[in-house]
C-alpha cells in the first residue's frame, strides 16, 4: 500500500515516522510546501491552492490514500480535493474535539490550533456537535508553527498555556497542528501530568485502515 502524508511543513515527517511504525507493510512518501509555509494565517482560496499543487507529487507517484496532515489544509481543502479526485482518498485531520469532550471529567479543555483552524466552518461544526457542555478554550498559537519551522521550538513560551491550564481547571489539551507535535513534551510538561495531551496519528492509521478495507471491498 503507497500512502501519501502531506504538510506545509515539517509537521508531516513526524505523522510519517508514526504511520511507519503503525502499518509497516505500508510504503509511506511525504509532500510538504516549505516555500509558504506556514498556513495558518492565508485565506481558504489560498490554502486550497497551495495546497492542490502540493499533493501532485503523491497523485503522480500514485498513491493510494493521501493524508492531509495539517489542521489547517484539512479545514480549507478536503472536501475540494475529494470532488476533484474522487478516485484517490483522502485522509483529513481536524482538532480532537470530539475525543477530548468524552474524556473530560472537568468539563474544560483546551484546543491549540492555528487561526485558519480556529476560524474554519469546520471546526466551527466540531464545537457545536461535540463541544456542547465542555468550555473549549483556544489560546493564541498564531507563532508556534513558524518558530517550530525555524527550528526554535524552545523559543515558545508555554507559560500562557500552564496558567490557562489552572485558571480554566482544563484535563485535556488537543493539539490542533501537526507542527505541534514536535513539542507535546513540553506542552504535556507545562500542562501537568494530570492532563491529558491528544494528537490524532492513532486516529489517523485507523481511518486509513478503515478507508483501505472499504476499497478493497469494492
Amino acid at each position: 500500500m503507497k500512502i501519501g502524508v502531506f504538510d506545509s511543513g515539517a509537521g508531516g515527517e513526524a505523522v510519517a515516522a508514526t504511520l511507519r511504525e503503525l502499518l509497516p507493510h505500508a510504503v509511506v512518501s511525504t509532500a510538504s510546501d516549505r516555500e509558504h509555509v506556514p498556513y495558518g494565517s492565508r485565506s481558504d482560496a489560498e490554502v486550497l491552492h497551495l495546497t492542490d499543487r502540493a499533493i501532485q507529487p503523491l497523485l503522480r507517484a500514485g498513491c493510494e490514500v493521501i493524508v492531509l496532515a495539517c489542521n489547517t489544509a484539512t479545514a480549507a481543502a478536503v472536501e475540494h480535493l475529494r470532488q476533484d479526485y474522487p478516485a484517490t482518498p483522502f485522509v483529513g485531520l481536524e482538532p480532537m474535539v470530539k475525543p477530548a469532550s468524552a474524556i473530560t471529567r472537568s468539563k474544560s479543555i483546551i484546543v491549540c490550533a492555528t487561526p485558519a483552524t480556529l476560524r474554519s466552518r469546520r471546526y466551527q461544526r466540531l464545537k457545536d456537535t461535540w463541544g456542547g457542555g465542555v468550555n473549549i478554550v483556544e489560546p493564541d498559537c498564531a507563532d508556534w508553527a513558524a518558530a517550530i519551522e525555524r527550528g526554535e521550538p524552545e523559543t515558545i513560551d508555554l507559560e500562557p498555556l500552564r496558567l490557562l491550564v489552572q485558571q480554566r481547571a482544563a484535563d485535556v489539551v488537543v493539539l490542533g497542528c501537526t507542527h505541534y507535535h514536535w513539542i507535546k513534551h513540553r506542552v504535556q510538561q507545562a500542562a501537568g501530568a494530570e492532563v491529558t495531551v491528544l494528537e490524532p496519528t492513532d486516529a489517523i492509521a485507523a481511518q486509513i485502515r478503515r478507508v483501505t478495507a472499504a476499497a478493497a471491498g469494492r
